[in-house]
């Protein structure tokens, strides 16, 4: 089975001519002119950017994606083949209006529009469609504008054989190559998989949207979408229709007034504010999805659209991010290379020295120079180069938000390529930390204990005494050292009856400021 899906990837590269892009660096030209006469039949008329984009296309969802992340990254790609890979973000071939209806009647169980029906009005031709699903406008009967995302029919078999397509290569990886299974290849494919499934079911989509409108709800620089939730079924979600400047359109967005380098801005904090505040992320930040607001009441404000891939963190995750992006804001190379030891990142046994220096050849060339100067793939070669020597082991938790790196990177270049990425972040990040560690931190964490203390302190007394009794109750043998542990009950409840008045105190300060 694996050696057939294989064979589909060999094929559609041989059909659009991919072997070229592999092949055009050798020197001699002679492997293509052996290909080209090898698969004379074939028809490579076409630029290659638009085979390319082809290609991906009759792959699959799992090689669209994959092209929608390539197409933000100007500095990795060719133009020519940048802006085609941006078709992919909201210009994949839709599926037929028929389709659409049937599926909604299908959820529904009810006629789209009529006097029984759904909508008041419904739109037959996509705004906009994606790789698993297509979005059409209606109305509501009460006349509210949404925004209808169908699934597309028949895709969950597709994602199935698309997946089992990458783990096959994933297993060859781990077989044939050195570094294989350092970089865990079958684990990173398994972690995608699941949020390919999730993305399939639009009423965990409806509840991610409503998580991340919660979470922004009173924000100024992002709005999300109001999901209505009466309409919602596992095949289509319904939403509030939102309108804007797709944030890939530069020129549009000048035309419109935006300022640009504000944009590339609050991106950057809009993105931390998620993981480090929330730990909750849109990890599908491609130009597609996000638009811009030009309304007067909301102008310069972000959008987001699609919400199928969400990210989370836990609090060990956002914590050793937290003391990496800082210890690389500050060039901390000891600290970055205590934290990977420390997280298990690295072995334990490796040596810090050799790592801090490693790390401060590969970074320090990139601090204190704009975006446009900066030769990320040179960086990330460096960076791999490292990791192999050390055996750094890939997180597959932490995909999603490599993943999310690279689109904010290439946003960012795009709306203001002299942007600072590292100064921009640096003074959020010393924010979150200062309000996670020290003094601020224990008062933070000592308020939202406050309640829980609160519960727990009439019961103190009571919990001692009981403590005393079995004591009195044991032989003498015990009495003695039941005695101590009495002893340090009582302290340990004096210092928790202190700590737990102190929070009430400041939970109490708190909501009388």
């Amino acid at each position: 089975m694996r050696i057939f899906r294989l064979a589909k990837i060999i094929r559609v590269g041989i059909r659009y001519g991919l072997d070229e892009l592999i092949l055009e660096h050798e020197p001699s030209g002679r492997l293509v002119r052996f290909a080209n006469a090898l698969f004379f039949w074939r028809d490579l008329s076409a630029p290659r950017a638009q085979r390319l984009r082809l290609a991906l296309e009759a792959l699959g969802p799992i090689f669209v994606k994959f092209g929608q992340v390539l197409s933000t990254r100007r500095d990795l790609m060719p133009e020519d083949i940048a802006n085609e890979l941006e078709k992919l973000q909201d210009r994949v071939p839709p599926f037929a209006s028929e389709l659409a209806i049937a599926e909604l009647e299908k959820a529904y169980g009810k006629p789209v529009t009529g006097d029984n029906g759904v909508f008041a009005t419904f739109e037959r031709e996509p705004v906009a469609s994606a790789s698993v699903a297509q979005v059409h406008f209606a109305t509501l009967p009460d006349g509210r504008e949404v925004a209808v995302k169908i699934l597309r029919p028949g895709i969950a078999p597709v994602i199935a054989h698309d997946i089992a397509l990458l783990d096959a290569m994933a297993w060859l990886l781990e077989k044939l190559w050195s570094d294989g299974k350092r970089l865990k290849p079958r684990e990173v494919v398994a972690e995608f998989e699941k949020h390919l499934h999730d993305e399939l079911d639009l009423m965990r989509e409806a509840s991610n949207c409503s998580q991340l409108r919660r979470n922004f709800v009173d924000s100024k620089v992002l709005l999300v979408p109001e999901v209505h939730w009466d309409w919602c079924r596992h095949s289509v979600m319904v939403m509030s229709r939102m309108s804007g400047v797709p944030i890939g359109q530069i020129d549009r967005l000048r035309e419109a007034g935006l300022d640009l380098k504000v944009l590339s801005r609050t991106g950057v904090e809009i993105f931390f504010t998620q993981i480090f505040r929330d730990g909750f992320f849109h990890a599908d930040m491609h130009p597609g999805n996000i638009f811009v607001s030009t309304d007067p009441a909301t102008f310069n404000s972000y959008i987001a659209l699609d919400f199928g891939i969400m990210g989370t963190l836990n609090e060990v995750d956002k914590r050793y991010l937290a003391i990496n992006f800082l210890a690389f804001f500050q060039r901390d190379y000891h600290r970055v290379a205590e934290a990977h030891i420390e997280s298990g990142w690295v072995p334990p046994e490796t040596r810090v020295d050799e790592l801090e220096a490693a790390v401060r050849a590969v970074c320090e060339p990139i601090f204190d120079r704009p975006l446009k100067e900066i030769s990320f793939g040179h960086v990330l070669l460096r960076l791999f180069q490292t990791s192999r020597r050390f055996n750094v082991e890939i997180q597959p938790q932490l995909v999603l938000l490599q993943k999310t790196l690279l689109n904010i990177e290439g946003l960012g270049r795009q709306l203001d390529p002299e942007l600072d990425l590292w100064q921009t972040a640096k003074p959020f990040l010393e924010r979150w930390m200062s309000e996670q560690i020290g003094w601020r931190g224990l008062m933070n964490h000592l308020k939202a204990e406050a309640p829980q203390w609160a519960s727990l302190l009439p019961q103190l007394p009571r919990l001692a005494h009981q403590a005393l009794a079995r004591g009195a109750e044991s032989s003498n043998g015990e009495i003695a050292r039941l005695r101590e542990d009495a002893t340090a009950s009582r302290r340990l409840a004096r210092a928790a009856i202190i700590l737990a008045v102190a929070a009430v105190l400041l939970a109490t300060a708190r909501i009388f400021q």
